[in-house]
């Protein structure tokens, strides 16, 4: 800057500027350079005023404390400019409204779950972990924040609302009882509900919230499709699944009429062995082991075939129901599985390039979006969402009882890893990281047309 105030005093202008010509040209040239140095000392301040000092800040898993009750000391990071804060500020700033909130990270929530396990009596002994004897806490207090948006917070009174007079259905296997208990602690706490019918094995049940005349259900159907299955009160099996690929549960169809809002689900009761059978036929097998010289033709099979069959049926266009078709669910047992000394002892969530699911659930996982949206854009007006919960679920291996299935597992055992104590790593303990498929599944039902 000292050479530019220098210059103009270093051009000298003549009296008569139309005077000597080699000296008039000297001076338009030095005249010529003395602008382009001003307008290039002008680029380069702009251009530095533009550049942040300040760099990101984020929050991360480690943030959080190692004691329950030391809470105050989590904070949320900013939220940044570039990112809009909730779905209706995307509106709003004319921004297209297209979020994938199935996809993002969990992130420290100090506030911890709107329930817990004495607030809610609808929680099964399996999956409450604080009363069998869990030691750490931490993995109540995470939420789930979509990369790209924010996630509306469950809002029990606004949803009974929305219910009200209306029928909601669960179709699946235990994942999916799982799920409709979670479901049942939120809003029992600002309306408890009353169970009118079970099943003899409590496997199906009917609960009905009387003051909004709403009905909620779970249907066994771990398959989907008709079954005949062979097992003890432990879940072994003493013969093998037969099934009819293509004949649905009447279970659930029989019902399916009654139903304006259905989950529906698969997974992992598919890779149990089983007979196949189709047009009153054997048609082959799942793990045939060389028996009866059954055609081996695996898992993936008989879970596309239940799909194609599932999802043809709740997409015709004389059925009411607004449906959610839920994904596969991994587990997270390592060193073994259920029955070979598989646990699970992890305390922290994955972040988000950390989970890896198995090569099971991948396969599972892709034939399931395949054929969803096979189906979706088959139909025109088409009543079927899709409420992708994997990769949330994924990165949760903290969530599951673990060993916490039953009361103080270790009690009176003096060396914890020769101990061989079945654990669960499949469901989720309640409170726990299953909560939050609540917050997806309300805004695809209440929202629906925004993620279509």
């Amino acid at each position: 800057m000292e050479t530019l105030r220098l210059l103009p005093k270093s051009i000298k202008i003549e009296p008569n500027p139309f005077g000597i010509s080699h000296q008039r040209n000297q001076i338009f040239l030095k005249f010529v350079a003395f602008l382009l140095l001003i307008g290039l000392a002008y680029r380069l301040i702009i251009a530095d005023s533009n550049v942040s000092p300040v760099p990101d800040v984020r929050t991360s898993p480690e943030s959080l404390p190692a004691d329950p009750s030391d809470l105050t000391a989590v904070t949320q990071a900013p939220v940044s400019v570039d990112s809009p804060v909730n779905i209706t500020t995307i509106a709003s700033q004319n921004v297209s409204t297209k979020c994938d909130i199935f996809i993002g990270n969990w992130v420290p929530d100090p506030s911890g779950p709107v329930y817990t396990n004495v607030s809610c009596r609808h929680i099964q002994d399996h999956q409450n972990c604080l009363k069998n004897g869990r030691p750490d806490a931490n993995y109540l207090l995470w939420r789930w924040q979509p990369r790209d948006c924010d996630l509306p917070r469950f809002n029990p009174e606004k949803f009974l609302d929305k219910m009200r007079n209306k029928w909601l259905a669960f179709i699946g296997d235990s994942i999916s009882r799982n799920h409709v208990q979670s479901l049942i602690c939120i809003l029992s706490q600002v309306e408890e509900v009353e169970e009118i019918y079970h099943d003899k094995e409590y496997r199906s049940k009917i609960w009905r919230f009387l003051s909004h005349n709403f009905t909620l259900s779970v249907i066994w159907s771990p398959f989907l499709v008709k079954a005949e299955t062979f097992e003890n009160m432990n879940g072994v099996s003493f013969s093998d699944i037969q099934l009819h690929l293509d004949k649905l549960d009447h279970d659930w169809t029989d019902q399916y009429i009654n139903f304006d809002y259905v989950i529906i689900s698969g997974g992992k009761w598919f890779l149990k062995t089983s007979i196949f059978h189709e047009n009153n036929t054997v048609t082959g097998c799942h793990y045939c082991q060389g028996k009866n010289n059954l055609t081996e033709l695996g898992y993936l099979y008989s879970y596309r075939k239940a799909l194609q069959l599932v999802l043809n049926f709740v997409a015709e266009p004389k059925h009411k129901a607004q449906v959610l078709f839920r994904t596969t669910t991994p587990d997270h047992f390592e060193n073994g599985e259920w029955n070979s000394g598989g646990f699970c002892n992890r305390t922290m969530p994955f972040k988000e390039s950390e989970g890896e699911m198995k090569n099971v659930d991948v396969s599972m996982r892709d034939i399931e979006l395949e054929e969803f949206h096979k189906t979706a854009q088959e139909g025109s007006n088409s009543n079927i969402g899709l409420l992708d919960t994997t990769s949330m679920s994924l990165l949760r291996p903290d969530g599951h009882p673990g060993p916490y299935r039953y009361p103080n597992p270790f009690d009176g055992v003096k060396n914890k890893e020769l101990n061989q104590i079945q654990n669960d790593c499949l469901h989720w303990c309640l409170p726990g990281p299953i909560d939050s498929w609540n917050d997806l599944m309300v805004e695809l039902m209440l929202n629906r047309e925004m993620y279509r």
